[in-house]
């Protein structure tokens, strides 16, 4: 299909590998398995590597331990206690657009699992000496439109206007309702884009309903079953891989009741549940706001569970963040958390993350996002 190329560079070409990054990698690598072989040796070979090509590849075994430790590295995750069980596509020999997109969607479909989600990250190409690998644009692999109208107001996902914009740009024909599915867009490494319409039978939605409220489903409102992250990189051992789309499974009742469809900057829903609930909206100190994101909460929280796709709850996840933390120390790693992302947007006093502090400090295997294009 036809590409375009973007007004600035997302990203300035790499330069070559630090062998002191690559040498601290392979020291936590060897320390954490032990059975693997002799880490002078690897050094060794990556020593020589590095001097005649600039780079070196990680072994498989390398990739997956880099995977997982950048989500056990993740401050900004609560639900890391799991991070062994991260399944790790290693498709580092494909950089091609076409073949991004179809492993992209490839990966959406294992994750999805029928509403039995499981944790998944697909590793394209890397960044090479003066040659960056590919890159996916847009947070989140699926995504809903944003649209300006003529009055001023909008319609859909005010967070995806830009992106809804550019994917008109680049030939996709909009439906105009609350929540059409954006197309992929993905980045080569000459900075051309290329856009990839998502199947529909590749993603699972879940109506959203209430189990006390009848009216609710007048709302007409609907989520899709998994948060694929994809505008973040994983970078290990002086290594970036800049398209490495990946997932857990949602909070639902947090990420998307109290956020995707309850912040005013996105789906602005309170006012309708509060009206819906015949609640009070002329004073803040009715408390209408936190009632209604409440019923929202646990309308999405019950209507996931009714369609069957798995999901957690802020308490459990609080639970076993701390299970995670004990477990950490117990192995004598350092672990990092940033308070104002772990501590859930409802019900943060009543779960045990919240009397905490935490260590901030950025820890290597590390995920971190790319800075926005502009």
């Amino acid at each position: 299909m036809r590409g375009f190329t973007m007004r600035r560079r997302l990203q300035e070409a790499p330069a070559a590998v630090s062998l002191a990054d690559a040498e601290e990698f392979l020291a936590a690598f060897h320390g954490e398995h032990p059975g693997v072989g002799d880490v002078r040796e690897r050094v060794r070979e990556v020593r020589a590597e590095v001097a005649r090509t600039g780079t070196y590849a990680h072994t498989p075994a390398e990739l997956a331990y880099a995977a997982r430790a950048a989500w056990r590295h993740s401050a900004r995750c609560s639900g890391r206690y799991p991070w062994r069980t991260l399944r790790v596509r290693d498709r580092r020999h494909l950089s091609e657009p076409g073949a991004v997109a179809a492993e992209t969607v490839a990966h959406l479909r294992e994750a999805t699992n029928g509403g039995r989600v499981r944790s998944v990250i697909t590793v394209f190409a890397p960044d090479r000496p003066y040659a960056p690998g590919p890159r996916i644009v847009g947070g989140q692999v699926i995504r809903y439109a944003g649209y300006r109208r003529g009055s001023g107001s909008l319609l859909g996902d005010p967070e995806n206007v830009a992106l809804t914009e550019l994917a008109v740009s680049l030939g996709w024909k909009p439906g105009r309702t609350a929540f059409d599915i954006l197309p992929l867009i993905v980045r080569d490494a000459g900075g051309r884009l290329h856009r990839f319409d998502i199947p529909s039978a590749a993603v699972l939605e879940v109506p959203i309903s209430h189990p006390d409220f009848e009216w609710f489903t007048g709302l007409d409102l609907r989520w899709y079953a998994v948060p694929v992250i994809s505008d973040m990189f994983l970078e290990a051992g002086g290594i970036r891989y800049p398209c490495v789309p990946f997932n857990g499974w949602y909070q639902a009742a947090t990420e998307v009741g109290a956020r995707d469809l309850g912040d005013a900057a996105r789906y602005d829903m309170l006012p309708a549940v509060a009206a819906g609930m015949g609640l009070d909206m002329a004073r803040e100190d009715t408390l209408w706001q936190d009632r209604a994101v409440t019923e929202l909460a646990v309308a999405v929280n019950h209507s996931y569970r009714q369609a069957g796709v798995m999901v957690t709850d802020h308490h459990t996840e609080a639970r076993r963040l701390v299970k995670f933390i004990e477990a950490e120390e117990a192995a004598g790693r350092e672990w990092c958390a940033d308070w104002s992302w772990v501590v859930p947007p409802i019900g943060g006093s009543t779960t045990p993350l919240f009397h905490r502090t935490y260590p901030e400090r950025e820890l290597t295997p590390r995920f971190a996002r790319h800075p926005a294009p502009g």
